[in-house]
């Protein structure tokens, strides 16, 4: 720091109360100045500022990751349980993952975790992973319908696939 007036060394002098600065006082200005030329930049970061914003609503293509993950999640466990269905499923699953990942990359999440799905009995796998395609194709469908045009190619697209698969598991 650079000073370019006299400052007083301790000994009061005549001189030094005629200019009425000391060195504390140059000290304590000085500092003051810094901490209200670091706080200045935070008032803009909601550190001072607490006007609650209300928090956006969640995406509406949200649950259609999480679905896309248990459906994936549900073909893995069944083609692991059943070794002579895993060429049939593997594709599906792998599918139902590519779809998790693009919904998840169009809303703007990580993708996350797929939660572990019991395999079914070995006679109603078929049946079973049909009726959850079944169900999902629906979904989808639904979503199709309530999207934007830009979402709307991708969740068509991802009804569809669901369709097929019904159709593969027959």
């Amino acid at each position: 720091m650079v000073l370019t007036c006299r400052v007083g060394t301790g000994r009061t002098t005549q001189q030094d109360q005629a200019s009425g600065h000391s060195r504390r006082k140059l000290l304590r200005a000085g500092a003051l100045l810094a901490l209200g030329g670091a706080a200045a930049p935070l008032t803009g970061c909601d550190l001072f500022d607490r006007d609650d914003q209300p928090v956006p609503p969640p995406d509406p293509l949200r649950p259609m990751v999480d679905e896309a993950l248990a459906l994936a999640a549900a073909y893995q466990a069944n083609a692991a349980a059943h070794p002579d269905l895993a060429d049939r499923l593997g594709p599906i699953a792998e599918a139902h993952t590519a779809h998790a990942t693009e919904l998840a990359r169009v809303i703007g999440v990580a993708l996350p975790t797929a939660v572990a799905t019991p395999a079914t009995d070995p006679g109603g796998t078929l049946t079973t992973l049909r009726a959850l395609e079944k169900t999902a194709q629906q979904s989808a469908t639904a979503a199709c319908a309530a999207a934007s045009a830009e979402r709307a190619a991708l969740l068509g697209s991802i009804a569809a696939a669901r369709a097929t698969h019904q159709e593969a598991l027959k």
